[in-house]
């Protein structure tokens, strides 16, 4: 055993010491009112723009949640001990799912710009889109929001609530409550954010229709939930925080991940293109077809590129994945590229002839990711920002990369 292995416990601290929290939190309330701020500002100068803007920025923390939501649940049920120093972190990120519910509340202003389902003249138009009708309804889909948002709270929160109390019993116990709800969470996690995949963002085209969209949607987020928390870790770690319990070991396992991740990533894009250039559906195919003019072209072009060989190469070999600043450039990058990839996914049914990049772009995003971020960093407040009841802990502190 190394000799910074059996110090892990004397030299870093499990809790965040107040003037770091305050420094934090400060930081992140600052961001949030100059976003929301720039955000309303934004809305009454121009609110299709807003809409447009705010419903990438919401599923895109929206989709982190998600993936930090499934992550933690499979931690537990395979009873990993790599990630317990770092399951804090992660189990935070998760918790940021219930404000999802309040950042949802702004779209329902801009349903009737947003989605072509709203004008139901149009709807009863073909009998494709009329079929759809009775599930693309204003009141429904308010409703089925609320419901997943209500699901993933309820789950979110006992996981948390039984794993803050195993910090204080440190009983195996409490490991068994909590995969007994992470079972049906995991299905939960898939099917519930399929579906709401399909409602946020599949329904823009309401003709329009693919089998692995939910996939596509949730190998973003868990991309997404990923660089976040290698981020977070790279930060604490530069300021002292858990630097010798999360450690190279560690590290290079989350570069496994984000190399993974955009592996399936790239995976679940390429069948989806595939599945949809095979049938050659009109129905299907005009979904690469408004990809495929003006300046969207290149962008479309690039993005396998930016998006898979850039990070795919870079991470193939070991000593990158072990190279800190390898894959905080790449976390960032990856985030970025997610950003990207939703913007792809929504910008083309508003701007037909390319890209429209607005600085509401931005202010939606501050506002979403600062008022998530302060949900996340406020349960540092009070709690140990490391699972110190985890029978597993010691093995964390110790493991060793194969």
């Amino acid at each position: 055993m190394s000799q910074s292995h059996s110090h892990a416990h004397h030299t870093d601290s499990y809790s965040l010491e107040a003037s770091r929290f305050n420094a934090g939190r400060n930081v992140m309330v600052f961001a949030a009112l100059l976003s929301v701020a720039a955000s309303v500002a934004g809305y009454l100068s121009d609110p299709n723009r807003f809409f447009e803007s705010y419903l990438i920025a919401f599923t895109f923390t929206a989709a982190i949640g998600l993936g930090a939501f499934f992550f933690v649940q499979v931690q537990y049920l395979t009873g990993s001990a790599w990630s317990v120093g770092m399951r804090r972190v992660m189990e935070n990120v998760m918790t940021t799912l219930p404000v999802g519910l309040i950042l949802f509340l702004p779209l329902l202003g801009g349903l009737d710009h947003l989605y072509p389902w709203m004008n139901r003249t149009l709807m009863a138009s073909n009998k494709v889109l009329a079929a759809k009708s009775s599930y693309l309804e204003k009141d429904f889909f308010i409703e089925r929001s609320v419901v997943y948002f209500v699901l993933w709270t309820i789950w979110a929160l006992m996981i948390y609530r039984n794993s803050i109390k195993q910090d204080t019993e440190r009983s195996a116990e409490r490991m068994h409550s909590i995969s007994r709800w992470s079972a049906p969470g995991l299905f939960m996690a898939v099917v519930v954010g399929s579906l709401a995949s399909f409602d946020w963002l599949m329904s823009l085209m309401p003709g329009w229709y693919s089998t692995i969209f939910g996939l596509y949607y949730l190998s973003n987020g868990a991309l997404g939930f990923i660089a976040v928390v290698t981020l977070v870790l790279l930060s604490f770690r530069k300021n002292g925080i858990l630097a010798h319990t999360v450690q190279e070991e560690h590290y290079h396992d989350l570069g496994k991940w984000l190399f993974a991740l955009t592996c399936f990533y790239a995976y679940i894009a390429t069948s989806q293109y595939i599945l949809i250039w095979y049938a050659d559906l009109p129905e299907e195919t005009i979904f690469y077809r408004m990809r495929s003019v003006g300046s969207w072209l290149p962008f479309s072009l690039s993005l396998p590129v930016l998006r898979f060989f850039f990070p795919f190469f870079t991470l193939l070999c070991r000593p990158m994945k072990r190279k800190f600043t390898i894959i905080g450039f790449i976390a960032a990058w990856s985030l970025l590229m997610v950003y990207m990839d939703l913007y792809w996914l929504v910008m083309p049914n508003f701007h037909a002839e390319g890209p429209a990049f607005h600085w509401l772009d931005l202010a939606t995003l501050g506002t979403t990711v600062s008022i998530t971020g302060l949900a996340f960093w406020g349960r540092f407040q009070k709690n140990k920002i490391v699972p110190v009841g985890d029978l597993r802990l010691e093995q964390s502190l110790h493991f060793e990369n194969v």
